[in-house]
């Protein structure tokens, strides 16, 4: 079974992902499993300060999932790449996909061009769904010309591929697929979290401090599907799939919808070998729906 997959000209073993704030810095993860089974992996979100996050509690429990509000915790683009890679590139071979918010236009495009001499990254995902301070507070992935000039100006500045991650709390994501695009991204993720809330029921307070949150886990998975599969309409860009994510099946189906690869995200905070297991379930669920290659499937949905 080939389950070899290609992404912007690099080779991935296979395309299972750990997606971004939901596996660290990657390094942490080695004590419990070998990560070089992994295809690839997108590292924790990294700003161009350090930032604490929004103050605790910051993750409420789900039936089907999870909230989060961390708020890009993290120690800042130059302890990253000083610090944090070099940890990773002792416990794992393959490159890697850097995570970059910011606040502002300027923040994007200073953090972005500080990955650009790191040879264990291989492309940058841009979470646009921050808020824009500048902007009075809506997040640049919620309107399609300031999320397009965040993508044109960011690629003014990067050497590296472009992937924009794509925010669900929108009326037509196709929409802002296609704005990104025109901006010059090099492929989309989809979908960041939708927005969820938690109440205590003994003091009727919400949960999470800051009120509301994302929310993610398998409760979302048909609307990632659902999604991703009006993008790859819309777009002729690689698309990396996640939402929900939980199974070897998923990823197949995820494939079908249009994603080159695939992201596993809560599922990692549920059950910490949960990629591992994916990666290993996945020739022989190849196997069981007689698929030989990977590749192959991608967007079959769409074919008539």
């Amino acid at each position: 079974m080939n389950t070899k997959v290609k992404l912007f000209g690099h080779e991935l073993k296979n395309p299972i992902i750990p997606a971004s704030g939901t596996f660290g810095f990657g390094y942490e993860f080695a004590k419990l499993y070998d990560l070089n089974i992994l295809g690839s992996m997108s590292l924790k979100g990294t700003t161009l300060e350090p930032r604490y996050g929004n103050p605790l509690p910051r993750i409420a429990e789900c039936p089907a999932g999870l909230i989060n509000a961390i708020g890009l915790q993290n120690p800042g683009v130059d302890k990253v790449l000083s610090e944090e890679i070099p940890k990773l590139d002792k416990v794992y071979s393959d490159k890697v996909i850097a995570n970059v918010g910011g606040h502002s236009v300027s923040e994007y495009v200073e953090t972005v061009a500080k990955f650009n001499e790191c040879e264990k990254v291989f492309a940058v995902e841009l979470n646009i769904s921050c808020p824009n301070v500048k902007g009075g507070g809506m997040a640049f992935g919620t309107d399609p010309k300031i999320a397009e000039n965040l993508v044109k100006e960011v690629k003014k500045h990067s050497l590296k591929p472009i992937i924009v991650k794509l925010s669900p709390n929108v009326t037509d994501i196709a929409e802002i697929a296609k704005a990104v695009c025109g901006g010059g991204a090099d492929g989309v993720s989809l979908i960041n979290t939708l927005v969820g809330m938690r109440f205590d029921l003994r003091t009727g307070r919400p949960i999470i401090s800051v009120g509301s949150g994302g929310y993610s886990g398998v409760g979302v998975y048909p609307v990632a599907l659902r999604m991703v599969y009006q993008v790859y309409k819309a777009v002729s860009v690689p698309i990396i799939g996640m939402g929900g994510v939980s199974s070897a099946y998923d990823v197949i189906e995820m494939m079908y919808a249009g994603a080159t690869a695939v992201m596993v995200g809560s599922q990692n905070l549920i059950e910490p070998l949960a990629s591992k297991h994916i990666a290993e379930q996945l020739p022989r669920v190849m196997e069981e729906l007689k698929i030989n290659r990977l590749e192959d499937i991608i967007g079959r949905a769409h074919n008539e």
